[in-house]
């Protein structure tokens, strides 16, 4: 195989990522149902918010903080504090997506693995933990730690770093967000596979090395 590291984003590439339910879930909680109207309220926020970090107008602790501000007085609570409730729903909650499992497997002892995540800290090393996958990554790089996200090239320096700087030419990075994982390779310097389940268009300045819709078809390229 030509590559010696592949790099994952984590939330829709590797893991499963239902918004929705996690936060109904946490919401039942407080003794609150959460309806689907709800959710659209909250992603007229939380969109926006994602796109400004990502670009870093903003940082991870004022996303977290900002998306829950109409909640917080109503449960008299702090929005840290229902954020952190939120990632331990969406914890609890978590799945690996269909063929994960049979990739990594197919992975192991023939590259090493990493995660390069614009998710949270909180989140993560419980979620690697639940599905039984810790042990499988060498390098899990996550945004709010770096102080930057993707697509920044910084973030993937901060990888390269702790990869001992390989060959670029034998990274690749897979991810199913063009704008934050693909272009984020491209600015990097490294092949990419594009995770496009809903076959989308490309869009205008991103250029995947690859596309695959499934797992299973990321899993049979990585096997040539």
């Amino acid at each position: 195989m030509k590559y010696k590291w592949i790099l994952f984003d984590a939330d829709e590439t590797l893991f499963h990522f239902d918004a929705y339910q996690g936060l109904h879930l946490m919401f039942s909680r407080f003794g609150i149902t959460f309806t689907k109207q709800d959710f659209a309220q909250y992603q007229k926020v939380n969109k926006p918010l994602w796109d400004d970090y990502q670009n870093g107008v903003i940082s991870a602790t004022q996303l977290q903080n900002i998306r829950f501000q109409p909640w917080a007085e109503p449960l008299n609570l702090t929005t840290q504090a229902i954020n952190s409730a939120f990632l331990s729903a969406m914890a609890d909650i978590c799945a690996l997506l269909p063929g994960a499992q049979a990739l990594l497997d197919n992975l192991q002892g023939r590259a090493q693995l990493g995660i390069i995540t614009n998710g949270f800290t909180e989140l993560q090393q419980v979620r690697l933990e639940k599905t039984g996958i810790q042990d499988r990554f060498s390098v899990l790089i996550i945004s709010e730690q770096v102080g930057v996200a993707k697509p920044d090239p910084a973030i993937f320096d901060a990888a390269f770093s702790q990869m001992n700087h390989p060959n670029k030419d034998q990274v690749l990075m897979v991810g199913d967000n063009p704008h934050s994982d693909i272009l984020g390779g491209n600015n990097a310097g490294i092949d990419t596979c594009w995770l496009n389940v809903q076959g989308l268009p490309v869009p205008e300045g991103v250029k995947p090395s690859y596309q695959v819709a499934t797992l299973a078809e990321l899993n049979q390229l990585l096997k040539i």
